[in-house]
Protein backbone atom coordinates (compact mmCIF):
# COMPACT_ATOMS: atom_id res chain seq x y z
CA UNK A 1 0.00 0.00 0.00
CA UNK A 2 2.94 2.44 0.59
CA UNK A 3 4.36 2.11 -2.84
CA UNK A 4 1.16 2.70 -3.95
CA UNK A 5 1.02 5.90 -2.12
CA UNK A 6 4.33 6.96 -3.32
CA UNK A 7 3.39 6.18 -6.59
CA UNK A 8 0.10 7.98 -6.79
CA UNK A 9 2.09 11.31 -4.99
CA UNK A 10 4.55 10.84 -7.76
CA UNK A 11 1.97 11.02 -10.63
CA UNK A 12 0.33 13.83 -8.51
CA UNK A 13 3.09 15.79 -8.52
CA UNK A 14 3.73 15.29 -11.92
CA UNK A 15 0.48 16.31 -12.55
CA UNK A 16 0.97 19.45 -10.55
CA UNK A 17 4.31 20.07 -12.60
CA UNK A 18 2.74 19.94 -15.91
CA UNK A 19 -0.03 22.23 -14.98
CA UNK A 20 1.94 24.54 -13.48
CA UNK A 21 4.10 24.53 -16.92
CA UNK A 22 1.24 25.22 -18.50
CA UNK A 23 -0.05 27.79 -16.71
CA UNK A 24 3.27 29.68 -16.91
CA UNK A 25 3.08 29.32 -20.42
CA UNK A 26 0.08 30.41 -21.59
CA UNK A 27 0.68 33.62 -19.27
CA UNK A 28 3.74 34.30 -21.33
CA UNK A 29 1.87 33.81 -24.67
CA UNK A 30 -1.09 35.77 -23.34
CA UNK A 31 1.38 39.12 -22.05
CA UNK A 32 3.21 38.62 -25.73
CA UNK A 33 0.45 38.60 -27.64
CA UNK A 34 -0.90 41.75 -26.12
CA UNK A 35 2.61 43.19 -26.33
CA UNK A 36 2.41 42.11 -30.05
CA UNK A 37 -1.33 43.94 -30.74
CA UNK A 38 0.05 46.46 -28.90
CA UNK A 39 2.82 47.08 -31.45
CA UNK A 40 0.58 46.19 -34.54
CA UNK A 41 -2.09 48.96 -34.02
CA UNK A 42 0.97 52.20 -34.22
CA UNK A 43 1.10 54.10 -37.73
CA UNK A 44 2.93 51.97 -40.14
CA UNK A 45 5.66 54.73 -40.56
CA UNK A 46 6.11 54.00 -36.93
CA UNK A 47 6.52 50.13 -36.92
CA UNK A 48 8.82 50.50 -39.70
CA UNK A 49 11.18 52.98 -37.49
CA UNK A 50 10.83 50.23 -34.78
CA UNK A 51 11.84 47.37 -37.48
CA UNK A 52 14.67 49.76 -39.13
CA UNK A 53 16.18 50.30 -35.03
CA UNK A 54 15.54 46.72 -33.75
CA UNK A 55 16.44 43.34 -34.33
CA UNK A 56 14.33 40.81 -36.36
CA UNK A 57 13.99 38.01 -33.69
CA UNK A 58 12.43 40.72 -31.52
CA UNK A 59 10.20 42.69 -34.72
CA UNK A 60 9.59 39.57 -36.24
CA UNK A 61 7.33 37.68 -34.09
CA UNK A 62 5.70 40.95 -32.85
CA UNK A 63 4.62 41.63 -36.02
CA UNK A 64 3.42 37.72 -37.24
CA UNK A 65 1.77 37.36 -33.79
CA UNK A 66 0.18 40.71 -33.56
CA UNK A 67 -1.20 40.67 -37.36
CA UNK A 68 -2.76 37.38 -36.94
CA UNK A 69 -4.54 37.55 -32.60
CA UNK A 70 -5.12 41.39 -33.82
CA UNK A 71 -7.20 40.35 -36.64
CA UNK A 72 -9.61 38.60 -34.14
CA UNK A 73 -9.72 40.74 -31.48
CA UNK A 74 -9.99 43.95 -33.89
CA UNK A 75 -12.85 42.08 -35.42
CA UNK A 76 -14.92 41.58 -32.37
CA UNK A 77 -14.07 45.39 -31.21
CA UNK A 78 -11.84 43.94 -28.57
CA UNK A 79 -8.80 46.25 -30.07
CA UNK A 80 -8.05 48.87 -31.89
CA UNK A 81 -10.20 51.98 -32.77
CA UNK A 82 -12.43 53.21 -35.79
CA UNK A 83 -12.25 56.82 -37.88
CA UNK A 84 -16.39 57.57 -37.17
CA UNK A 85 -17.63 61.17 -37.43
CA UNK A 86 -21.74 62.11 -37.19
CA UNK A 87 -23.18 63.50 -40.11
CA UNK A 88 -26.84 64.59 -40.05
CA UNK A 89 -27.44 63.85 -44.00
CA UNK A 90 -28.39 60.55 -44.85
CA UNK A 91 -26.62 57.82 -46.83
CA UNK A 92 -27.39 58.00 -50.79
CA UNK A 93 -28.77 54.49 -50.68
CA UNK A 94 -28.46 52.30 -54.03
CA UNK A 95 -26.32 55.15 -55.74
CA UNK A 96 -22.60 54.18 -56.93
CA UNK A 97 -21.16 56.97 -55.60
CA UNK A 98 -21.02 58.32 -51.67
CA UNK A 99 -19.91 61.63 -52.06
CA UNK A 100 -18.80 62.39 -55.74
CA UNK A 101 -16.52 60.38 -58.30
CA UNK A 102 -12.59 61.34 -57.28
CA UNK A 103 -11.56 64.50 -58.49
CA UNK A 104 -7.73 65.00 -60.28
CA UNK A 105 -5.47 67.20 -58.33
CA UNK A 106 -2.18 66.69 -59.53
CA UNK A 107 0.77 63.72 -60.07
CA UNK A 108 0.98 61.36 -59.93
CA UNK A 109 -2.48 60.92 -61.23
CA UNK A 110 -2.19 60.91 -65.31
CA UNK A 111 -4.32 63.63 -66.66
CA UNK A 112 -6.34 61.75 -69.54
CA UNK A 113 -8.69 60.40 -66.99
CA UNK A 114 -12.05 58.98 -68.96
CA UNK A 115 -14.65 57.77 -66.96
CA UNK A 116 -16.89 54.70 -68.24
CA UNK A 117 -20.10 54.62 -66.48
CA UNK A 118 -20.90 50.73 -66.19
CA UNK A 119 -24.14 51.58 -63.94
CA UNK A 120 -23.42 49.42 -60.91
CA UNK A 121 -20.13 50.74 -61.07
CA UNK A 122 -17.78 53.29 -62.48
CA UNK A 123 -14.21 53.34 -64.29
CA UNK A 124 -11.53 56.30 -64.23
CA UNK A 125 -9.95 54.58 -66.95
CA UNK A 126 -6.41 56.30 -68.15
CA UNK A 127 -5.82 55.49 -72.31
CA UNK A 128 -2.04 56.04 -71.51
CA UNK A 129 -1.92 53.87 -68.80
CA UNK A 130 -4.15 51.35 -70.68
CA UNK A 131 -5.90 50.61 -67.23
CA UNK A 132 -8.65 51.97 -64.65
CA UNK A 133 -6.88 54.77 -62.50
CA UNK A 134 -9.83 54.34 -60.08
CA UNK A 135 -12.84 52.55 -60.25
CA UNK A 136 -15.98 52.58 -57.96
CA UNK A 137 -18.80 50.13 -56.84
CA UNK A 138 -21.30 50.01 -54.01
CA UNK A 139 -22.38 46.76 -52.12
CA UNK A 140 -26.10 46.35 -51.09
CA UNK A 141 -26.14 44.45 -47.88
CA UNK A 142 -28.38 40.97 -49.14
CA UNK A 143 -26.88 39.34 -52.11
CA UNK A 144 -30.25 38.72 -54.10
CA UNK A 145 -28.40 36.41 -57.32
CA UNK A 146 -26.50 32.83 -57.53
CA UNK A 147 -22.85 33.49 -58.72
CA UNK A 148 -22.49 30.99 -61.87
CA UNK A 149 -19.34 30.05 -63.52
CA UNK A 150 -16.82 32.90 -64.35
CA UNK A 151 -17.02 34.73 -68.00
CA UNK A 152 -14.14 35.14 -70.07
CA UNK A 153 -12.05 38.67 -70.06
CA UNK A 154 -13.12 40.02 -73.75
CA UNK A 155 -11.77 43.68 -74.71
CA UNK A 156 -14.03 46.35 -74.62
CA UNK A 157 -14.55 47.68 -77.81
CA UNK A 158 -16.41 50.82 -77.43
CA UNK A 159 -12.54 52.02 -75.47
CA UNK A 160 -9.54 52.03 -78.19
CA UNK A 161 -6.71 51.92 -75.93
CA UNK A 162 -8.29 48.80 -74.08
CA UNK A 163 -6.14 45.84 -74.39
CA UNK A 164 -7.32 42.48 -74.93
CA UNK A 165 -6.62 39.62 -72.71
CA UNK A 166 -4.11 38.18 -74.24
CA UNK A 167 -1.67 41.01 -73.67
CA UNK A 168 -1.38 39.53 -69.88
CA UNK A 169 -0.28 36.09 -70.85
CA UNK A 170 2.87 35.05 -69.55
CA UNK A 171 3.10 38.07 -68.07
CA UNK A 172 4.21 36.87 -64.61
CA UNK A 173 0.88 39.25 -63.38
CA UNK A 174 -3.12 38.14 -63.17
CA UNK A 175 -5.91 40.35 -64.70
CA UNK A 176 -6.41 42.19 -60.91
CA UNK A 177 -10.49 43.04 -61.16
CA UNK A 178 -11.16 46.32 -59.73
CA UNK A 179 -15.05 46.10 -59.67
CA UNK A 180 -14.80 42.59 -58.05
CA UNK A 181 -16.57 39.96 -59.92
CA UNK A 182 -18.10 37.95 -56.96
CA UNK A 183 -19.66 41.59 -55.04
CA UNK A 184 -20.93 42.64 -58.85
CA UNK A 185 -22.27 39.08 -59.64
CA UNK A 186 -24.05 38.16 -56.17
CA UNK A 187 -25.98 41.84 -56.08
CA UNK A 188 -26.89 42.93 -59.67
CA UNK A 189 -26.36 39.43 -61.65
CA UNK A 190 -24.98 37.68 -64.57
CA UNK A 191 -25.40 40.86 -67.54
CA UNK A 192 -23.58 42.97 -64.55
CA UNK A 193 -20.85 40.49 -64.09
CA UNK A 194 -19.95 40.73 -67.75
CA UNK A 195 -19.14 43.85 -67.70
CA UNK A 196 -16.49 43.15 -64.66
CA UNK A 197 -14.76 40.90 -67.10
CA UNK A 198 -14.18 43.85 -70.31
CA UNK A 199 -10.65 44.62 -69.50
CA UNK A 200 -11.27 48.29 -69.07
CA UNK A 201 -12.07 46.87 -65.48
CA UNK A 202 -8.74 45.13 -65.23
CA UNK A 203 -5.12 45.67 -64.09
CA UNK A 204 -2.20 43.62 -63.57
CA UNK A 205 -1.55 42.69 -60.21
CA UNK A 206 0.72 40.33 -58.65
CA UNK A 207 -0.71 36.75 -57.55
CA UNK A 208 0.25 37.17 -54.48
CA UNK A 209 -1.55 40.37 -54.21
CA UNK A 210 -4.66 39.45 -56.47
CA UNK A 211 -4.93 35.93 -54.72
CA UNK A 212 -3.69 36.60 -50.91
CA UNK A 213 -4.56 40.72 -48.96
CA UNK A 214 -6.65 41.95 -52.05
CA UNK A 215 -8.96 38.75 -52.10
CA UNK A 216 -9.47 38.96 -48.54
CA UNK A 217 -10.99 42.47 -48.36
CA UNK A 218 -13.02 41.79 -51.49
CA UNK A 219 -14.45 39.13 -49.38
CA UNK A 220 -14.63 41.08 -46.07
CA UNK A 221 -16.88 43.81 -47.80
CA UNK A 222 -19.43 42.14 -49.66
CA UNK A 223 -20.00 39.23 -47.07
CA UNK A 224 -18.87 40.48 -43.81
CA UNK A 225 -18.48 44.15 -43.68
CA UNK A 226 -22.24 44.46 -45.37
CA UNK A 227 -23.47 42.03 -42.70
CA UNK A 228 -22.62 44.54 -40.01
CA UNK A 229 -23.17 48.08 -41.71
CA UNK A 230 -25.29 47.32 -44.76
CA UNK A 231 -24.55 48.84 -47.81
CA UNK A 232 -21.09 49.82 -48.60
CA UNK A 233 -18.87 51.71 -50.77
CA UNK A 234 -15.96 51.57 -52.70
CA UNK A 235 -13.18 53.00 -54.66
CA UNK A 236 -10.43 51.37 -55.54
CA UNK A 237 -7.78 51.90 -57.71
CA UNK A 238 -3.95 52.01 -58.83
CA UNK A 239 -1.18 53.84 -58.50
CA UNK A 240 1.97 54.17 -60.93
CA UNK A 241 5.33 56.61 -60.35
CA UNK A 242 5.75 59.31 -62.65
CA UNK A 243 9.18 57.84 -63.64
CA UNK A 244 11.05 54.46 -64.20
CA UNK A 245 7.43 53.03 -65.41
CA UNK A 246 7.31 49.64 -65.89
CA UNK A 247 5.41 48.17 -68.57
CA UNK A 248 4.12 44.02 -69.34
CA UNK A 249 6.77 42.99 -72.09
CA UNK A 250 5.91 43.73 -75.72
CA UNK A 251 2.85 45.88 -74.33
CA UNK A 252 2.66 49.64 -73.02
CA UNK A 253 0.41 48.38 -70.59
CA UNK A 254 1.84 49.97 -67.30
CA UNK A 255 2.24 47.90 -64.51
CA UNK A 256 1.04 50.05 -61.06
CA UNK A 257 3.37 49.82 -58.10
CA UNK A 258 0.32 50.25 -55.48
CA UNK A 259 -3.13 49.47 -55.08
CA UNK A 260 -5.68 51.01 -53.07
CA UNK A 261 -9.47 50.74 -51.51
CA UNK A 262 -11.36 53.34 -49.66
CA UNK A 263 -14.16 51.53 -47.71
CA UNK A 264 -17.07 53.87 -46.36
CA UNK A 265 -20.12 53.11 -44.51
CA UNK A 266 -23.42 54.75 -42.83
CA UNK A 267 -25.02 53.61 -39.86
CA UNK A 268 -28.17 55.81 -38.93
CA UNK A 269 -26.09 59.08 -39.19
CA UNK A 270 -22.11 57.92 -38.53
CA UNK A 271 -19.95 57.58 -41.44
CA UNK A 272 -17.35 55.25 -40.78
CA UNK A 273 -13.88 55.23 -43.64
CA UNK A 274 -11.38 53.25 -43.78
CA UNK A 275 -8.38 53.67 -46.76
CA UNK A 276 -5.48 50.90 -47.34
CA UNK A 277 -2.31 51.05 -49.70
CA UNK A 278 -1.10 47.86 -50.82
CA UNK A 279 2.42 47.66 -52.36
CA UNK A 280 2.00 45.33 -55.91
CA UNK A 281 4.93 43.24 -54.54
CA UNK A 282 3.28 42.00 -51.28
CA UNK A 283 3.69 38.49 -49.27
CA UNK A 284 0.48 35.98 -49.95
CA UNK A 285 -0.19 35.85 -46.24
CA UNK A 286 -0.28 40.12 -45.38
CA UNK A 287 -2.73 41.45 -43.43
CA UNK A 288 -4.51 44.24 -44.71
CA UNK A 289 -4.52 46.17 -41.47
CA UNK A 290 -0.57 46.40 -41.77
CA UNK A 291 -1.22 49.04 -44.79
CA UNK A 292 -4.03 51.51 -43.23
CA UNK A 293 -3.40 54.89 -44.28
CA UNK A 294 -5.56 58.43 -43.72
CA UNK A 295 -7.57 59.77 -46.77
CA UNK A 296 -5.57 62.08 -46.65
CA UNK A 297 -2.38 60.60 -47.32
CA UNK A 298 -4.32 58.60 -50.00
CA UNK A 299 -5.24 61.72 -52.03
CA UNK A 300 -1.47 63.40 -51.98
CA UNK A 301 -0.02 59.67 -52.70
CA UNK A 302 -2.44 59.48 -55.66
CA UNK A 303 -3.14 62.98 -56.92
CA UNK A 304 -6.87 62.62 -56.31
CA UNK A 305 -9.38 64.10 -54.38
CA UNK A 306 -12.19 61.72 -52.71
CA UNK A 307 -14.86 62.26 -51.12
CA UNK A 308 -15.08 65.64 -52.67
CA UNK A 309 -19.12 66.78 -51.72
CA UNK A 310 -18.79 66.00 -47.92
CA UNK A 311 -19.23 69.46 -46.38
CA UNK A 312 -15.84 70.88 -44.58
CA UNK A 313 -16.75 70.20 -41.25
CA UNK A 314 -16.65 66.51 -41.79
CA UNK A 315 -14.28 65.87 -44.37
CA UNK A 316 -11.84 67.30 -42.80
CA UNK A 317 -11.99 64.79 -39.31
CA UNK A 318 -12.69 62.12 -41.18
CA UNK A 319 -10.06 62.85 -44.20
CA UNK A 320 -7.27 62.99 -41.78
CA UNK A 321 -8.12 60.20 -39.04
CA UNK A 322 -6.18 56.99 -39.21
CA UNK A 323 -7.99 54.21 -38.37
CA UNK A 324 -6.19 51.62 -36.46
CA UNK A 325 -7.82 48.36 -37.49
CA UNK A 326 -9.82 47.37 -40.13
CA UNK A 327 -14.37 47.50 -39.27
CA UNK A 328 -15.04 45.02 -36.79
CA UNK A 329 -17.86 42.42 -37.92
CA UNK A 330 -20.64 40.63 -36.25
CA UNK A 331 -19.29 38.29 -33.77
CA UNK A 332 -20.71 35.02 -35.43
CA UNK A 333 -19.22 35.67 -38.00
CA UNK A 334 -15.78 35.02 -36.76
CA UNK A 335 -15.77 31.57 -37.92
CA UNK A 336 -16.20 33.01 -41.66
CA UNK A 337 -13.41 35.53 -41.29
CA UNK A 338 -11.02 32.33 -39.97
CA UNK A 339 -12.23 30.77 -43.49
CA UNK A 340 -11.70 33.14 -45.46
CA UNK A 341 -8.27 33.86 -44.33
CA UNK A 342 -6.71 30.28 -44.39
CA UNK A 343 -8.60 29.18 -48.01
CA UNK A 344 -7.53 29.37 -50.90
Amino acid sequence: MSRRRRGGRKRSGSRRFALGCAVVLTSAFAIFSYAAVWFVHHPRGWIDRMCERHPGFITAPLLAVGSSVGDITDAIGWTGHDAVYEYDTEAPAGSVLFAGAPRHTGQPAPNDIVVLNRGEFMIGWSPKLRHPVWCAYHVTKEPRHNVGRRPNFSRDRSVPSAPPPSSYERSGYDRGHMAPNYAVASRYGEAMQKQTFLMTNIAPQSPSLNRGVWRNMEHRIADLWTARYGEIWVIVGCISPLDNRETISGTSIDVPTQFYQLIVAQEGLDIRALAVVIPQKVPYGAYAARYLVSIDDLEDMTGLDFLPDLPDFIQNPLESELPSRLWPIRPGDVFNLLRLRYSR
